[in-house]
């Protein structure tokens, strides 16, 4: 399964590919989109159209995206919340189903404790894809959210093979 992971932001939205199959995972690339233009909506349209050549070029299956923390920030919220429409848009486009997670989600499945910080974040993206020329931290990021999605969905196939299982033992 390929996935892109995406860490959006309004000025830049790093991004990340991997290739997964059961439990062994590959860097495939990553790297920034950043936004051009003055306005918002030159921003946004920025970012949509050089997300959307990343979703052409690398054709991933499905696409893991983090959710916005709000806080007391209410207008970075909002701008963020713009970006990570763009985000999802770009893929949805395309028929690519979306998964999103939280930051702590993210945090505990690749380094296994859900409030830790950025750089053990990268350390733990780096020890899984040991070939990866990491792009700088929002890459990194992003490559964590595309490894927690595999992590996450696969523990929920294995579940559910479980359970189905189970189903058909008791009848």
């Amino acid at each position: 399964m390929r996935v892109l992971g995406l860490d959006p932001g309004l000025r830049q939205t790093g991004w990340g590919v991997i290739d997964s199959k059961g439990s062994a995972v590959s860097h495939v690339a990553n790297g920034h989109a950043r936004s051009k233009g003055q306005k918002l909506a030159e921003k946004l349209a920025s970012l949509f159209s050089q997300l959307s050549e990343i979703v052409d070029a690398y054709q991933p299956e499905e696409v893991a995206v983090e959710q916005t923390f709000v806080n007391s920030n209410f207008a970075g919220s909002l701008l963020l919340g713009h970006a990570r429409g763009v985000a999802i848009l770009a893929a949805a486009r395309v028929g690519i189903p979306v998964s999103e997670y939280a930051a702590t989600s993210v945090k505990k499945a690749v380094v296994g404790v859900g409030h830790a910080e950025k750089s053990q974040v990268e350390t733990m993206v780096k020890l899984q894809l040991p070939n990866a020329d990491i792009k700088g931290a929002d890459a990194a990021d992003a490559l964590a959210i595309a490894l927690a999605h595999t992590a996450i969905s696969g523990f929920g196939n294995r579940l559910d093979a479980a359970l189905a299982k189970a189903e058909r033992e008791m009848v």
